[in-house]
């Protein structure tokens, strides 16, 4: 792993094995094979809170405690096209957020490249955003091309009772129990999607531990009364 933190930090509940499948298990087992049978290419996408970042991260963490080398790569956050040189040489790289630099010049050319070059040498490329590569309009045409070849996969969002299990599963990587009345609480009172009932279960775990209380029902209804009203003063 110590080679993936050259790249990024990945986060350490970031694996195969804490994902919630659930209609994706399709998904999760392309990008989990190895060997021939792996593609070589494979495109994500699906709506915010689907587990895209989850799934790429879990490919370069496999990688990694494979023994082989990887890269992550946000593009939200990566400002210069050059940080791919030389990534060619790794068994995986992650592209995450990929619609977002697709009018891009600079980053087309990038991309480009490191997809040619990584075919050369047998590399795997997953990529992953919020549209499908048939609907994104890239600045070059060649790259389009090509990532139009990829295994595509859409992400689909987990049903009630797959969310449910996904929490208790952040909780327990977090040291905490969440039962089962106290994930619907949440379910039902914060919006649906995983990236925004996990961000707000990291913030609980922090008011439970200043507390010293469990995540139960009377204290999850406190917590969030209390951070709401927070965020209303921070407004004003």
């Amino acid at each position: 792993m110590e080679q993936l933190a050259l790249r990024v930090r990945l986060r350490d509940w970031a694996r195969f094995e804490t994902f919630v499948a659930g209609t994706n298990a399709a998904a999760v087992a392309a990008l989990s094979a190895t060997g021939t049978s792996a593609p070589r290419v494979l495109w994500l996408w699906g709506r915010a809170g689907t587990g895209k970042t989850h799934l790429l991260q879990a490919v370069c963490a496999a990688a990694g405690d494979s023994g082989r080398a990887g890269a992550y790569f946000d593009l939200r956050d990566t400002p210069d096209p050059g940080r791919l040189e030389g990534c060619e040489t790794l068994a995986t790289v992650c592209l995450d957020s990929l619609d977002r630099v697709a009018e891009d010049a600079d980053w087309n050319a990038s991309i480009f490249r490191l997809y040619a070059l990584m075919q050369d040498v047998g590399g795997r490329l997953v990529v992953a955003g919020r549209s499908a590569p048939a609907s994104i309009a890239f600045r070059l045409p060649d790259l389009r091309s090509r990532l139009l070849s990829a295994d595509v996969w859409q992400l689909q969002e987990l049903d009630d009772e797959e969310q449910v299990q996904a929490l208790q599963i952040r909780a327990a990587r977090r040291g905490l129990t969440l039962a089962d009345d106290a994930a619907v609480f949440l379910l039902r009172r914060l919006p649906r999607d995983m990236h925004s009932l996990c961000g707000v279960l990291d913030r609980l775990d922090e008011a439970s531990l200043v507390a010293q209380r469990r995540l139960t029902v009377p204290f999850l209804r406190q917590a969030l009364a209390a951070q709401a009203e927070a965020d209303r003063s921070a407004g004003e």
